[in-house]
């Protein structure tokens, strides 16, 4: 229905896939606003080229490609322009006696790792995050980053260590 362009199917895949997507465009872009647009955008595209859509894979991995490569695209022109927002949150997780429990401390160890994750080379945190995050493997990551088997594992690796040595120093 969503290639004959009726309005309400598309609407109840945006519906579906919406979360996810913004969710995936935020984690490359760093950005709200620049995810949404990313997003947005990446919907469009995917509606426009239904036709090309074979099934081959499931069409949310095919629409979470589609975001990665725009949210991509929009942070190398961000890149260009060079203007970097600067990340200021600050985490506190304390329950009312001022002790963390466990949960809430598994909790502050994983939005550690995410902000020191932040912290990294760009290549380095992007080839990471869609490593680990967003469980794309070595080819796919050669793909959407036009790089080369080898200089993808080798980044990863190095981007490993990086994040490793990084989190050695918080703890």
């Amino acid at each position: 229905m969503c290639k004959e362009g009726n309005q309400t199917a598309q609407m109840e895949v945006y519906n579906r896939y919406y979360k996810a997507m913004y969710n995936t465009a935020f984690r490359i872009v760093k950005d709200s606003a620049e995810a949404e647009d990313a997003m947005q955008e990446a919907f469009l595209s995917a509606f426009t080229k239904l036709d090309s859509f074979s099934g081959e894979v499931a069409f949310g991995a095919w629409l979470k490609k589609i975001v990665v490569n725009r949210s991509i695209y929009l942070y190398k022109k961000r890149k260009k322009k060079e203007e970097v927002p600067i990340d200021t949150m600050l985490y506190k997780v304390e329950d009312s006696n001022g002790i963390a429990s466990d949960e809430e401390f598994t909790s502050l160890q994983a939005q550690k790792v995410l902000q020191t994750l932040k912290t990294l080379k760009d290549n380095y945190r992007v080839s990471l995050t869609l490593h680990l995050i967003e469980g794309y493997d070595y080819e796919e990551i050669c793909s959407i980053l036009d790089i080369s088997y080898a200089n993808c594992r080798t980044t990863i690796s190095r981007a490993k260590e990086s994040l490793r040595k990084k989190l050695e120093v918080l703890v």
